[in-house]
């Protein structure tokens, strides 16, 4: 599931008006302990493929707070971003609201969420690092993580036999050698790797594994350190990957990246850890040969540790207009504790806490996506990252690099600067 971050431009004035009233509208809240009615608003997901778990924190509410009426809404990502903007400064605003983690930030600087104490939720001091990130803002918590979802190698078995290879590797030099088997075999019209070059999750774990970053914060302000020693490190060995092994369109970002793989043109991807399995579905799988030749491994990196990974997934906040913040607390939490984590684990999620991520780790069918996301990194929570991400920074810099318009330290510098206007500013 792709989470995309939208930006504050544009909803500016009405979250201004979202911030003036919060501290009413929490004081209102306060004296409403039991509220008529509560509001939640889902994506399709739940809808879809846990409705139990939803049910199963209405009935731990409605037996605490007999009487009250719990209405659902679920929307598509899009959509419901759409929708949110339009009441958040009403008093049609949802009471609970799903955000994907990078969604959370733009809402979180203009004052959107109620601010919550972390301690009453079940796990928060175990939450996973990427998600704990998304829903704190200086140092204030405007949310609670509901599920990840991490980043894994996925390569054809079959494939990689054809060249003698019989095992996943265990090192980033292991992984090179077998690519290289691979890419010689197949020739040039073949990818060994299809590695989209716009896609900036993949890229910048290559600058976190090399001890770079997007932007570091010093003194409350924000600075982007794309041309920094390390992070140049990081780009350059992204860039060698591309050359090698990235024989499609280098102009192209990872949306469509599961249907190239399951067209057969490819014999690995660095990605969702969905995306294997949704190549091998008998509607992409046009090799006829995906579903019993993938396997995921977890990615290993040039520094020699475990790829540190983008980790997405989803948070639960309560709008500051809410007049029944005390109560949707209570229902985040019913829904995702410990009795809920358990069922999204059951449904292929990870957990929003690391104590639950180490029960995946002894199973084989969860242990590579669980190991994976034990070392992720996140955006930068930086009051204009929505702008960054509107302007497609990160992606503009990355083309220049994969199609050789600009070498790799002159797209660097022509990024920092793109990103030091704007990160700074909400």
């Amino acid at each position: 599931m792709k989470r995309k971050l939208i930006a504050a431009i544009g909803i500016a004035g009405m979250m201004v008006s979202v911030a003036a009233c919060g501290n009413d509208s929490k004081s209102d809240s306060k004296g409403s302990s039991d509220p008529k009615s509560l509001t939640v608003w889902l994506t399709v997901d739940a809808q879809n493929n846990w409705p139990n778990l939803v049910k199963a924190a209405d009935t731990a509410i409605e037996k605490k707070h007999p009487g009250i009426k719990i209405k659902h809404e679920y929307y598509g990502w899009p959509d419901k971003n759409t929708k949110l903007d339009a009441v958040l400064a009403t008093d049609k605003a949802p009471d609970v609201v799903e955000m994907g983690n990078t969604e959370m930030l733009s809402y979180e600087v203009n004052g959107a969420f109620a601010q919550i104490d972390p301690s009453k939720f079940d796990n928060s001091s175990s939450w996973l690092d990427g998600l704990k990130e998304s829903v704190t803002y200086e140092g204030k918590t405007y949310g609670v993580p509901y599920y990840a979802g991490g980043r894994v190698g996925n390569w054809r078995k079959d494939v990689l036999a054809s060249v003698g290879v019989k095992s996943t590797p265990k090192t980033y030099d292991e992984l090179l050698s077998d690519l290289d088997k691979v890419q010689k075999k197949e020739g040039d019209k073949f990818s060994a790797w299809y590695q989209p070059t716009r896609d900036w999750y993949a890229a910048m774990s290559y600058v976190y594994d090399a001890g770079g970053a997007i932007a570091k914060e010093s003194g409350g302000q924000w600075q982007s350190s794309l041309s920094s020693a390390e992070s140049v490190k990081g780009l350059t060995e992204w860039k060698n990957v591309i050359d090698k092994y990235m024989h499609g369109d280098k102009t192209k970002d990872e949306s469509d990246r599961y249907i190239v793989y399951g067209q057969g043109k490819s014999s690995m991807i660095f990605a969702a850890a969905w995306e294997g399995a949704t190549a091998a579905d008998p509607k992409n799988d046009k090799t006829g040969k995906l579903k019993d030749n993938l396997e995921n491994f977890v990615m290993p990196g040039p520094s020699g540790n475990n790829m540190p990974v983008f980790l997405g997934g989803s948070d639960l906040a309560i709008p500051a207009r809410s007049k029944a913040q005390g109560v949707a607390a209570e229902w985040i939490n019913a829904f995702t504790g410990t009795s809920g984590q358990k069922g999204l684990m059951a449904k292929g999620n990870l957990p929003n806490n690391k104590t639950d991520l180490a029960s995946l780790k002894s199973d084989p069918a969860t242990a590579v996506p669980a190991t994976a996301a034990e070392s992720s990194w996140f955006v930068p929570m930086a009051p204009g990252w929505g702008k960054v991400e509107k302007a497609q920074i990160l992606q503009t810099m990355l083309q220049n690099i994969g199609t050789g318009k600009k070498s790799v330290e002159d797209a660097a510098k022509e990024a920092d600067a793109a990103i030091n206007k704007v990160i700074n500013t909400k």
